[in-house]
């Protein structure tokens, strides 16, 4: 196993784990590595400060492993964990799509059962939706879990 740091072409470093080094060159080729928080498939190595330790002698004690490494904070400028909740609660809404304007009218008239749900509108819809005292919030794309 091998821990690559890794870094999308927008700037969001995170690490990958890969069977070998020829693993990631032929995952990376296939666009099967992207980047947690925007979704990038262009990614490249970083340096790497990690150093391999080989094999104890008998004589020598083994080394400590090294400390799971969390990230203080990640390219959208939350903590790991506030991060992980919010991907929570978005996995726990209901994708509308293209009838969210509709889903989020009929909810605030109480003409459908009150549920969270997520979906898209146009700038105009939404300016419609505002007008009329729907309260919505747009989500991040780093947040969808679709795109991950």
């Amino acid at each position: 196993m091998i821990v690559y740091d890794l870094v999308c072409a927008h700037g969001h470093r995170f690490e990958g784990w890969f069977a070998s080094g020829d693993a990631f060159t032929e995952q990376r080729a296939r666009a099967l590595v992207s980047c947690p928080v925007c979704n990038d498939a262009a990614i490249e190595r970083l340096p790497s400060a990690r150093v391999s330790v080989s094999r104890p002698t008998p004589a020598e004690p083994a080394p400590s492993p090294p400390p799971t490494r969390v990230p203080a904070s990640n390219a959208a400028g939350l903590p790991a964990d506030v991060l992980v909740k919010l991907r929570e609660l978005v996995k726990q809404t209901e994708n509308v799509g293209r009838r969210f304007p509709e889903e989020a009218r009929k909810i605030h008239y109480d003409e459908a059962p009150a549920r969270p749900i997520r979906g898209q509108a146009s700038a105009e819809e939404a300016r419609a939706l505002d007008d009329e005292g729907i309260a919505f919030s747009p989500v991040p794309p780093f947040l969808l879990p679709d795109t991950h």
